[in-house]
């Protein structure tokens, strides 16, 4: 099993397919993707990294980018992590502007796990927000998702003041008869986005108070459970989630860690520079040594960002390698 020098264990990894993404998030890409995207791993890669994490005691992979589903190739990727990998629990993070279409054959390639970001519920704010129109189509799909029977799907809104923060109580209807996660993410601040954070960061300690006293409790997390704080209450199918990096020793339990769409491990999201991978990703008989390149560099894994200070490393963007 991978564990640091903090003694935290690591069986959860997030492999970023790509950078580019196709919406135009106030928050992440105001402007669209306007990079010159360098070449993103290839199936076999992607193969021969999986490997490696799974013998290293890596149970879940979480697909993220930039956009994952704007590779041709995804479906390809499903499956090969699945049933030749043998991950036990293949996620995906999306947007969600193709799952109206692919939903099916996500599931058939062996998907097992779904994220999909919603920033608002209301059709004009969201595309003031994301700047297209997929808020419907978006939310039908998610309904279409639980019909199927996905293991877990999980609805991401980054909380933002003045924008969606008073659409908090739709959330909540959106969630009482639905077998969803809604988790609320907290603002970061990157390089890129220092004014946007100044005018729109919220903590969302004041709705956790609004849960508890509504009658929600705090759920017991598991293993390789994400770094969401999450509430469930009685009356309603579906539980709320919070993600706040700026709250106390949340860094404590992280269990998680991240490859670029390049093979970069990156230690932490906030992490000045990454562990590059991808010379030995090419043949399987660099296994050996690949694992020994991921084990070493565990240890330099700092025990915690540094936010609070304003350090940032080299995280511009947070669709470069999808959070």
């Amino acid at each position: 099993m991978l564990v640091d020098s903090f003694s935290r264990k690591f069986k959860y990894l997030r492999l970023s397919l790509t950078e580019k993404c196709n919406f135009k998030c106030s928050y992440c890409l105001p402007n669209g993707y306007k990079g010159c995207s360098p070449k993103s791993l290839e199936v076999d890669e992607i193969i021969n990294l999986a490997s490696a994490f799974k013998e290293l005691g890596i149970e879940k992979i979480r697909l993220t980018g930039g956009e994952p589903t704007l590779r041709h190739d995804l479906v390809k990727i499903i499956y090969a992590l699945k049933s030749e990998v043998g991950i036990s629990q293949v996620a995906l993070t999306t947007n969600g502007f193709r799952l109206d279409r692919d939903l099916e054959v996500f599931q058939s390639a062996g998907l097992d796990c779904l994220n999909v970001s919603l920033d608002s519920l209301i059709k004009e704010k969201f595309q003031s927000i994301c700047g297209i129109d997929k808020c419907e189509s978006i939310k039908q799909a998610v309904d279409r998702a639980i019909h199927m029977g996905f293991k877990s799907i999980k609805v991401n809104c980054v909380l933002l003041k003045d924008l969606n923060d008073i659409e908090f109580p739709e959330f909540l209807k959106f969630a009482q008869s639905r077998q969803i996660s809604i988790r609320f993410i907290e603002l970061m601040r990157t390089g890129d986005n220092q004014e946007y954070f100044k005018k729109h960061h919220l903590p969302v300690s004041t709705f956790e108070q609004t849960l508890l006293r509504g009658g929600w409790e705090a759920q017991q997390s598991g293993p390789a459970s994400g770094p969401a704080k999450e509430f469930g209450h009685p009356e309603f199918l579906g539980k709320i989630g919070f993600i706040s990096p700026y709250s106390k020793d949340f860094c404590s339990t992280c269990n998680r860690l991240r490859v670029s769409s390049t093979g970069g491990l990156r230690l932490c999201l906030f992490g000045q520079g990454d562990v590059s991978l991808r010379h030995l990703l090419q043949n399987s008989s660099d296994r050996f040594e690949l694992k020994e390149m991921i084990a070493c560099a565990l240890k330099l894994k700092p025990e915690g960002h540094r936010l609070h200070q304003n350090v940032y490393g080299n995280m511009h963007s947070l669709s470069a390698i999808g959070g």
